[in-house]
């Protein structure tokens, strides 16, 4: 059975008899996280961080021991490691989150694992062959996990490869390239996730993953757009990026719109502020334009935040 969201309890407030009262209970109910939910809230934000702090010693102790260790045990410890912590995600009977948060720090040791390999061996690979092999190797246990944390450090490898093999290998691309092809692969991971949590009910992609990702999104295509109109860009790519924002704010606000979601009206904004000003700074560069530009930045700012503030209040009424 679908659990109640709430866009369903305000249709229901609208078109039905409850009373306040009674569409309070629901919401408490179906919605506001009690103490239960709290509980494994910290729960979970304990286990992570002490999974997180326990990778960051193992990180700090090789490189604090590094010279008195022989190879076979900076390599054999890692990967002793790396099994260890696999083992336990696989052979424990424990709760679902717990095993993804373990697999998750399994991920992570196996960047450690390359690291210490390379050191070792000095293999003369660039930089991103590193985070290219560390995608590949855990690419499984992302997929078959489906834990929105592992998902969002393997976006963030992937995207570190991207940038790397740009600056390593194919050294002619430029920035609005780079920008670009940073800016489709992010922009079809998030809207892929909202499709298949649409459609899928069985995937949740919490509200969490889906604001990083759209805040990354913006601060790609801000950084690439104005670095663009300042750099008096005429490329094929930084055009086709500026189209692609274009696009992608026009959706994004129908989609805070659609959704009553308030973060898209935040950060779309103050992007298009940050670019108008690019463009000011663009045309001319003098005391006259720091002033109109400051004065530009305090009012439009002043704006955003008043229809933030009545956005807001008249979602309130409408429930």
């Amino acid at each position: 059975m679908k659990k109640l969201q709430r866009e369903d309890i305000q249709i229901l407030s609208q078109y039905s008899d409850l009373s306040e009262k009674d569409v309070s209970e629901i919401l408490n109910q179906n919605i506001y996280n009690q103490k239960p939910a709290w509980e494994k809230f910290l729960k979970l934000i304990f286990i992570s961080l002490g999974i997180s702090f326990t990778v960051a010693g193992i990180i700090f102790f090789f490189a604090y021991n590094w010279a008195e260790l022989p190879k076979f045990a900076k390599i054999g410890l890692t990967e002793a490691l790396v099994i260890a912590t696999t083992g336990l995600a696989l052979f424990l009977k424990i709760n679902n989150n717990i095993r993804n948060i373990i697999l998750t720090g399994a991920s992570a040791l196996v960047g450690v694992l390359f690291a210490v390999f390379g050191q070792i061996y000095q293999t003369g690979a660039n930089a991103y062959d590193f985070f290219l092999a560390w995608t590949i190797f855990i690419t499984l246990w992302v997929i078959v996990a489906e834990f929105a944390p592992l998902w969002l450090m393997f976006i963030a490898l992937v995207n570190t490869t991207l940038v790397l093999y740009s600056q390593q290998v194919v050294k002619d691309w430029d920035g609005a390239i780079v920008t670009t092809l940073l800016f489709v692969l992010n922009t079809v991971v998030l809207i892929g996730s909202l499709l298949l949590s649409h459609y899928k009910k069985a995937v949740q992609v919490p509200n969490w993953f889906s604001n990083i990702l759209s805040l990354a999104i913006v601060c790609i295509a801000t950084f690439g757009v104005s670095l663009g109109i300042i750099d008096r860009h005429t490329s094929s790519a930084f055009f086709i990026l500026s189209v692609l924002s274009i696009i992608t704010y026009a959706l994004g606000i129908w989609y805070g719109l659609r959704t009553k979601n308030s973060f898209y009206f935040a950060i779309i904004p103050f992007s298009i502020v940050f670019i108008i000003c690019s463009s000011i700074f663009r045309v001319a560069e003098n005391e006259g334009t720091y002033l109109v530009v400051s004065l530009f930045v305090i009012v439009s700012i002043t704006l955003i935040i008043k229809n933030l503030m009545n956005l807001q209040k008249k979602w309130k009424n409408e429930k």
